[in-house]
Protein backbone atom coordinates (compact mmCIF):
# COMPACT_ATOMS: atom_id res chain seq x y z
CA UNK A 1 0.00 0.00 0.00
CA UNK A 2 2.71 2.46 0.96
CA UNK A 3 4.57 1.76 -2.29
CA UNK A 4 1.62 2.89 -4.43
CA UNK A 5 0.84 5.85 -2.18
CA UNK A 6 4.50 6.85 -2.33
CA UNK A 7 4.59 6.65 -6.12
CA UNK A 8 1.42 8.76 -6.29
CA UNK A 9 2.87 11.30 -3.85
CA UNK A 10 6.10 11.56 -5.87
CA UNK A 11 4.09 12.07 -9.06
CA UNK A 12 1.97 14.80 -7.44
CA UNK A 13 5.11 16.52 -6.10
CA UNK A 14 6.81 16.21 -9.51
CA UNK A 15 9.63 14.17 -7.96
CA UNK A 16 11.65 11.64 -9.94
CA UNK A 17 10.21 8.12 -9.99
CA UNK A 18 12.09 4.86 -10.10
CA UNK A 19 11.37 2.56 -13.03
CA UNK A 20 9.02 0.38 -10.98
CA UNK A 21 7.26 3.45 -9.58
CA UNK A 22 6.76 4.71 -13.15
CA UNK A 23 5.18 1.35 -14.03
CA UNK A 24 2.91 1.66 -10.99
CA UNK A 25 2.01 5.19 -12.00
CA UNK A 26 0.76 3.94 -15.38
CA UNK A 27 -1.76 1.75 -13.55
CA UNK A 28 -2.63 4.51 -11.09
CA UNK A 29 -3.30 7.05 -13.84
CA UNK A 30 -5.55 4.54 -15.60
CA UNK A 31 -7.73 4.39 -12.47
CA UNK A 32 -8.79 7.88 -11.36
CA UNK A 33 -11.50 6.28 -9.22
CA UNK A 34 -8.73 5.27 -6.76
CA UNK A 35 -6.85 8.59 -6.59
CA UNK A 36 -8.67 9.78 -3.45
CA UNK A 37 -7.70 6.55 -1.67
CA UNK A 38 -4.06 7.10 -2.62
CA UNK A 39 -4.30 10.61 -1.16
CA UNK A 40 -5.73 9.29 2.12
CA UNK A 41 -5.28 5.50 2.44
CA UNK A 42 -6.32 5.46 6.10
CA UNK A 43 -9.79 6.80 5.37
CA UNK A 44 -12.81 4.59 5.75
CA UNK A 45 -13.64 4.96 2.06
CA UNK A 46 -11.97 1.74 0.89
CA UNK A 47 -14.01 0.19 -1.93
CA UNK A 48 -15.11 -3.43 -1.89
CA UNK A 49 -12.44 -4.36 -4.43
CA UNK A 50 -8.94 -3.70 -3.13
CA UNK A 51 -7.22 -1.07 -5.30
CA UNK A 52 -3.78 -2.08 -4.04
CA UNK A 53 -4.30 -5.67 -5.14
CA UNK A 54 -5.57 -4.33 -8.46
CA UNK A 55 -2.46 -2.16 -8.93
CA UNK A 56 -0.27 -5.12 -7.94
CA UNK A 57 -1.87 -7.28 -10.62
CA UNK A 58 -1.28 -4.49 -13.15
CA UNK A 59 2.42 -4.54 -12.20
CA UNK A 60 2.65 -8.32 -12.34
CA UNK A 61 1.13 -8.44 -15.82
CA UNK A 62 3.32 -5.55 -17.04
CA UNK A 63 6.39 -7.47 -15.89
CA UNK A 64 5.19 -10.71 -17.51
CA UNK A 65 4.59 -8.90 -20.79
CA UNK A 66 7.98 -7.17 -20.70
CA UNK A 67 9.80 -10.51 -20.61
CA UNK A 68 7.14 -12.75 -22.23
CA UNK A 69 7.01 -14.97 -19.18
CA UNK A 70 5.32 -17.39 -19.19
CA UNK A 71 6.29 -17.83 -22.82
CA UNK A 72 3.34 -16.94 -25.01
CA UNK A 73 1.69 -14.44 -22.65
CA UNK A 74 2.66 -11.55 -24.89
CA UNK A 75 1.03 -13.21 -27.93
CA UNK A 76 -2.18 -13.80 -25.96
CA UNK A 77 -2.17 -10.19 -24.83
CA UNK A 78 -1.63 -8.92 -28.38
CA UNK A 79 -4.58 -11.03 -29.57
CA UNK A 80 -6.70 -9.55 -26.80
CA UNK A 81 -5.60 -6.06 -27.83
CA UNK A 82 -6.65 -6.76 -31.42
CA UNK A 83 -10.05 -8.01 -30.31
CA UNK A 84 -10.84 -5.45 -27.61
CA UNK A 85 -9.17 -2.44 -29.27
CA UNK A 86 -8.26 -1.36 -25.74
CA UNK A 87 -4.97 -1.76 -23.90
CA UNK A 88 -6.73 -1.39 -20.56
CA UNK A 89 -9.47 -3.92 -21.35
CA UNK A 90 -6.89 -6.41 -22.59
CA UNK A 91 -4.80 -5.92 -19.44
CA UNK A 92 -7.85 -6.49 -17.24
CA UNK A 93 -8.66 -9.77 -18.96
CA UNK A 94 -5.07 -10.96 -18.44
CA UNK A 95 -5.21 -9.79 -14.81
CA UNK A 96 -8.44 -11.68 -14.19
CA UNK A 97 -6.95 -14.86 -15.62
CA UNK A 98 -3.75 -14.44 -13.60
CA UNK A 99 -5.89 -13.98 -10.49
CA UNK A 100 -7.96 -17.07 -11.34
CA UNK A 101 -4.82 -19.17 -11.80
CA UNK A 102 -3.37 -17.96 -8.49
CA UNK A 103 -6.66 -18.55 -6.67
CA UNK A 104 -6.93 -22.12 -8.03
CA UNK A 105 -3.31 -22.80 -7.14
CA UNK A 106 -3.87 -21.67 -3.57
CA UNK A 107 -7.21 -23.45 -3.23
CA UNK A 108 -5.78 -26.73 -4.54
CA UNK A 109 -2.38 -26.33 -2.87
CA UNK A 110 -0.65 -26.85 -6.22
CA UNK A 111 1.96 -24.87 -8.15
CA UNK A 112 0.66 -22.20 -10.54
CA UNK A 113 -0.38 -23.84 -13.82
CA UNK A 114 0.37 -22.00 -17.06
CA UNK A 115 -2.16 -24.22 -18.81
CA UNK A 116 -4.95 -22.91 -16.58
CA UNK A 117 -3.78 -19.34 -17.21
CA UNK A 118 -3.77 -19.74 -21.00
CA UNK A 119 -7.06 -21.69 -21.04
CA UNK A 120 -8.68 -18.80 -19.19
CA UNK A 121 -7.24 -16.31 -21.70
CA UNK A 122 -8.57 -18.35 -24.61
CA UNK A 123 -11.97 -18.68 -22.94
CA UNK A 124 -12.12 -14.92 -22.34
CA UNK A 125 -11.01 -14.03 -25.88
CA UNK A 126 -13.75 -11.87 -27.44
CA UNK A 127 -15.20 -13.29 -30.65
Amino acid sequence: MSFFCGAWRKYRQNTALSQIEAMALDAILAHPEYHAILENPDSSGMPENNPFLHFSLHLAVAEQLSIDQPPGIKAHYEQLMEKTKSNHDALHIVMECLGEMIWLSQRNNTPPDQGIYFECLERRMPK
